[in-house]
């Protein structure tokens, strides 16, 4: 059922060499701080397919202006829109990739959107290295006098409920995220956009099968809660869940959790609802029961 309620290296993926500028580009009417001619940059490289997490496209103002500021993996290079606004944020991304000495390339709108795989990249979009998969075992250690609190995401493939779970993870202190490696979303570049910036922070693991997965928890001493829009027990009741490692377990969209992965949870959780609509869509079920469970934690 529904959750909740009830329940590349840099370079470009068009065919060809786009057209030289021969001067450097502009923005905002003035050259921005480390920008590169597109003459002296060449002619972008198609990119090699994207592997692990992936990430290594980041689209969208706020997404780039926090790949930047975290400097946790190498920023190739930063397109920006020729004409873009003033913002403050624009400007922001100028000076820390100048800071950082990232080449910042000043594009035309059609040659940003031709690379870009949203919707809306906000006339900026970066190219990275990949996110770096955290080990799972180390996950379950305590870090800092924090005890884990793990979110395991169940076969979600919608990329805007991935990311927005990912800013709501990092929001309400969510110390890992635990990943399928098959039938499941990872990072693209819709994620890294609705996560607006939480694929930089909060540390990411892929799992061969969260069964498995939740069987070394329980291991570890971790109580694995589940939601489910018909779950037996209320959220807003449970115990333990403040004083020993905590998994919460947020399944597909639609389908919910997987029989397995439902099995191995020590609890199985609803969110009490009081409208006429039955259900809430998986990235606002995993955000109020993130947010609940995180505030009984140190």
């Amino acid at each position: 059922g529904s959750l909740g309620g009830s329940g590349r290296a840099p370079g470009s993926r068009a065919a060809g060499a786009r057209p030289a500028r021969s001067g450097p580009g502009t923005f905002g009417g003035k050259p921005p701080r480390g920008a590169r001619s597109t003459a002296a940059m060449g002619a972008p490289l198609r990119p090699r397919a994207p592997r692990g997490l992936g990430g290594d496209q980041v689209e969208g103002r706020q997404a780039v202006r926090e790949l930047l500021l975290a400097g946790r993996r190498r920023v190739r290079e930063v397109w920006m829109a020729d004409g873009s606004d003033d913002s403050p944020i624009l400007t922001e991304i100028e000076q820390l990739a100048g800071e950082g000495r990232v080449p910042v390339r000043v594009v035309t709108r059609d040659q940003l959107f031709a690379e870009a795989r949203t919707e809306a990249p906000q006339g900026v979009l970066a190219f990275a290295d990949e996110i770096a998969e955290v080990e799972f075992d180390d996950m379950l250690r305590p870090r800092g006098g924090r005890l884990p609190f793990l979110l395991f995401v169940d076969q979600v493939t919608d990329p805007q409920n991935l990311g927005a779970l990912l800013r709501s993870a990092d929001g309400a202190g969510i110390t890992g995220v635990v990943l399928p490696r098959h039938r499941a979303v990872h990072v693209t570049p819709t994620v890294t956009k609705a996560a607006a910036g939480a694929v930089e922070r909060v540390p990411m693991a892929l799992v061969g099968g969260l069964p498995t997965a939740m069987l070394d928890a329980k291991k570890a001493g971790a109580w694995i809660v589940g939601l489910d829009a018909d779950g037996p027990d209320d959220l807003y009741s449970l115990a333990h869940l403040g004083d020993e490692p905590l998994v919460v377990v947020i399944g597909a969209e639609g389908s919910g959790l997987s029989r397995l992965v439902r099995a191995r949870c020590d609890s199985i959780a609803r969110i009490q609802l009081r409208g006429a609509l039955p259900s809430l869509n998986a990235s606002v079920a995993g955000a109020v029961a993130m947010f609940e469970m995180g505030r009984h934690r140190v």
